[in-house]
């Protein structure tokens, strides 16, 4: 039997690997406002170049819920650990090799065929990455402190987003123009080698969850864990997707869209809109232990509902308060913005992992967060900038009050999972 792992280690582990997946797809994220339409489309239209970036930005989400289906089936089959160890190499390897990419002006079509395959294989790691992180963190939690043991991975997405926008922030400023197009855009993506090497190590040092040990003890493994999901529980998948999905999209709203928004048509500078929103950030990452203390104290369900209907209110303050050179107002934005988001990201991973028994959960989790991505993340930036363009901000605060409607509906269908009715997995056991 392996030693126990103490709790630092594995909130350690899950903490870290989370931290740097959402380095690598933030700075893409970052880069796909400020660099890639310059570098690597076509000349010509600026907001052209901008969609095609942003549409390769979410290329990503097509192959997250394949590497929540791939990685999920060897995480419910083999282990929680082995499978992030993958998980994290994949979407570190796809990161450095962005940095080492030629250019449109060198490569001509090739340089965005590259570009979107880097993207793909970023994808597929995030997509096997999450689901683990978060079960590595809840499997280990005691009794009454999943909802607190959920957010360590949670917290990966604010950690990341600071290092990745503080790199971007550094770069700005002590770069030229050209010289960050010519080279500096680059930095962030290669430094990712030395954050995976880091986040192997830590890794290495852990052990399965008890959980997993239990069902392997128990010979209770799927066989085919996609197909047990699809078939058996599509129930908790779909209330699972769509109660993540304002989440998702106030998120790249608050992120992607802003600042892409924010310099091309509020002509704020860049490194400005970076510092208020890292600003919101650090508000995001204080969140996260408010609502899941919350989620420990009442339920995982209970703090989301809340946290959905503050966004839903957001919305209609989205075109009022993001306005050119009104600085302060902006900055209120983002840090009422970002607060919320911490309070519905924070009960977010707990929540997933609970509508799913123990030999599937890793496929389910991952598929859930996954699709949300899919449905809200990917196209909220593109149809922002849609909406803005056609009919102003206020449309684009009101389709974040639609989805979080969606989301409200979601939640109160949501049922954990009851551990005493381990029943109907599925075939091939």
């Amino acid at each position: 039997m392996h030693p126990k792992a103490t709790q630092s280690q594995i909130l350690l582990a899950s903490l870290a690997g989370t931290t740097i997946e959402f380095f690598d797809f933030y700075i893409f994220a970052t880069a796909s406002v400020l660099v890639f339409p310059a570098l690597f489309f076509p000349p010509g239209n600026p907001t052209t170049a901008t969609l095609q970036s942003l549409a390769t930005f979410a290329l990503a989400f097509v192959t997250r819920p394949i590497g929540a289906a791939l990685f999920g089936h060897f995480g419910d089959r083999m282990g929680r650990k082995a499978t992030l160890v993958v998980s994290l190499l994949t979407m570190g390897l796809s990161t450095i090799l962005i940095g080492l990419l030629p250019t449109y002006a060198k490569a001509g079509i090739l340089a965005p065929l590259l570009l979107a395959v880097c993207r793909l294989g970023q994808g597929l790691g995030l997509g096997g990455e999450w689901g683990g992180a978060v079960l590595l963190a809840t499997e280990n939690a005691p009794e009454g402190k999943k909802g607190w043991f959920g957010m360590f991975p949670q917290f990966g997405a604010p950690a990341g987003f600071i290092l990745s926008t503080g790199v971007f922030l550094f770069l700005t400023h002590f770069t030229s123009r050209n010289q960050f197009l010519e080279w500096g855009w680059r930095i962030p993506f290669l430094l990712s080698a030395i954050l995976v090497v880091v986040g192997l190590w830590i890794r290495l040092r852990v052990y399965e969850t008890p959980e997993f040990s239990r069902v392997v003890e128990t010979n209770r493994k799927v066989r085919f864990p996609f197909f047990s999901v699809l078939l058996h529980h599509p129930g908790s998948l779909v209330t699972g997707i769509f109660s993540l999905l304002s989440t998702f999209v106030m998120f790249y709203l608050m992120t992607v869209f802003t600042l892409g928004w924010g310099t091309s048509h509020l002509h704020y500078p860049k490194e400005t809109l970076l510092f208020v929103q890292m600003t919101g950030v650090v508000c995001f990452a204080l969140m996260i232990p408010v609502s899941s203390h919350y989620a420990d104290r009442r339920s995982c369900r209970e703090a989301m509902i809340l946290s959905t209907i503050l966004i839903f209110l957001f919305g209609f303050g989205f075109g009022v308060m993001m306005e050119p050179n009104h600085l302060l107002r902006l900055m209120v934005f983002y840090v009422l913005g970002f607060s919320v988001i911490g309070l519905t990201y924070g009960p977010a991973g707990t929540i997933l992992s609970e509508l799913f028994p123990t030999p599937i959960r890793y496929t389910g989790a991952s598929l859930a967060f996954n699709l949300a991505g899919v449905a809200g993340a990917s196209p909220a930036p593109y149809i922002a900038t849609r909406l803005a363009g056609q009919y102003g901000l206020n449309a684009v605060g009101y389709y974040l009050s639609i989805t979080a409607v969606i989301t409200f509906l979601a939640l109160l269908a949501v049922r954990p999972w009851d551990p005493g009715s381990e029943q109907n997995l599925g075939s091939g056991r």
